[in-house]
């Protein structure tokens, strides 16, 4: 994602949340862990217009590209930096991707997944607003 655009500095950066370097969250407070795109990545990419999710019961590893975003401005995987199995998908979020541009963090979540590794490696919600800044 491009570090070119002009990057507001109040981003939301909810504190309950983990996040990756690839801009994605994870509330793995919760069974099973919820994903999402960060609000930076939702700024970068702009209004989604189409969401491909993955069936539930896929299984995946952290780094794979498990879902891919398009938007008015590109075509971007997803890149989930957890290791576990799908349990559920959005599929409000794929008939309707606007969703996620308007709410990353609550109603846009992306998918659950049950985790493999209960310690993730993830940035906290500091460090993630650091790299963004």
């Amino acid at each position: 994602m491009s570090e070119t655009n002009e990057t507001p500095l109040n981003l939301d950066v909810p504190e309950h949340l983990e996040y990756s370097e690839e801009h994605v969250w994870v509330d793995a407070s919760v069974e099973p862990a919820v994903v999402g795109l960060t609000e930076y990545a939702v700024n970068q990419l702009g209004e989604l217009v189409f969401v491909d999710l993955p069936e539930p019961g896929t299984r995946v590893e952290a780094g794979d590209e498990i879902v891919e975003l398009e938007s008015q401005k590109a075509v971007q995987p997803l890149v989930c930096p957890v290791a576990g199995t799908v349990r559920y998908v959005n599929r409000e979020a794929s008939d309707d991707p606007g969703i996620i541009t308007n709410d990353p963090y609550g109603e846009g979540w992306i998918l659950k997944i049950e985790l493999d590794d209960d310690e993730p490696a993830l940035l906290t919600a500091e460090e993630y607003a650091k790299l963004v800044k």
